[in-house]
């Protein structure tokens, strides 16, 4: 059966999530926290024993965290499948160790002729029913489209007409993927030179979501002053793939209400853009 269209809009089990300290510390050194200073810049991510500092958790690290039961919307072939969109929204900071309630669902699916654009989404609550954070996933899967579905919203994100009001710069690790892996995501394609090459790359690639964790903690320091607590939302696409030791520099516009943003790699390549943070 191919992509089910009808799916949309169905709302799976409520399962149970939970993190430990190590968990948010593992995230943390995954996507590059404590690097450039080690023993001191960044040491409530880093560590949870240091003299006056309190642990705090990124809050990028809730898309390691679990999405609940996602219903099914139908069978596809997994290598035509792209993580194309990621955003999050967090209702309040994330604490460094928990357990909480994730409830999955698929949100819409459109028709992009040759492909589907498929969002889940999932709600994070505590016991008490409180909301703690929201993420929501595009997946582009080819091959899948063409049934005269819906085709979606334009995208109408726009590169401002100005130098970025910064340019935060962080080098990533040879080994970054190997690292940033044993939050969870095993693929080997980030991993096995082998199956890489079968995918057509020179070399295993960074994560998507790697990239997306440097990104928002440029984000976090540059425009929140450093605090998960000023951290309301981040979102964008993802648009090329990052080979471990690239530098990424994340291009930021203040815009008041909201931040725009956009992620470059080697020789100015885009590699995640049409990026919107916002802050409480």
């Amino acid at each position: 059966m191919p992509i089910n269209p009808d799916a949309a809009g169905s709302v799976g089990e409520p399962s149970e999530v939970s993190w430990t300290s190590k968990d948010s510390l593992l995230y943390a050194l995954g996507v590059g926290a404590g690097v450039a200073d080690p023993t001191g810049f960044e040491l409530e991510f880093t560590t949870e024993n240091s003299n006056g500092v309190t642990q705090a958790a990124l809050p990028t690290q809730v898309v390691v965290m679990g999405g609940g039961r996602t219903p099914g919307f139908g069978d596809f072939n997994p290598m035509f499948l792209l993580h194309a969109e990621q955003h999050i929204t967090l209702h309040r900071p994330l604490p460094a160790e928990g357990t909480a309630i994730a409830t999955g669902r698929v949100a819409e699916i459109y028709d992009k002729s040759k492909a589907a654009l498929v969002y889940l989404e999932s709600d994070v609550a505590d016991a008490d029913g409180n909301p703690m954070w929201t993420t929501r996933s595009g997946l582009f899967i080819g091959g899948e489209g063409g049934w005269g579905g819906d085709r979606g919203p334009a995208n109408t994100w726009e590169l401002p007409d100005r130098a970025a009001d910064q340019v935060v710069s962080y080098p990533t690790r040879a080994d970054q993927a190997l690292l940033y892996r044993l939050n969870g995501d095993r693929n080997p394609l980030h991993s096995d030179p082998t199956f890489a090459a079968g995918a057509g790359f020179d070399a295993p690639i960074l994560h998507g979501l790697c990239t997306y964790g440097f990104t928002g903690r440029a984000l976090l320091h540059a425009m929140c002053d450093s605090d998960p607590a000023r951290f309301a939302s981040m979102g964008g696409r993802f648009k090329s793939p990052v080979v471990p030791g690239e530098t990424l520099e994340v291009h930021v516009w203040d815009q008041g209400d909201e931040v725009l943003f956009q992620t470059r790699a080697t020789d100015d390549r885009v590699v995640f853009d049409g990026g919107v943070l916002t802050r409480h």
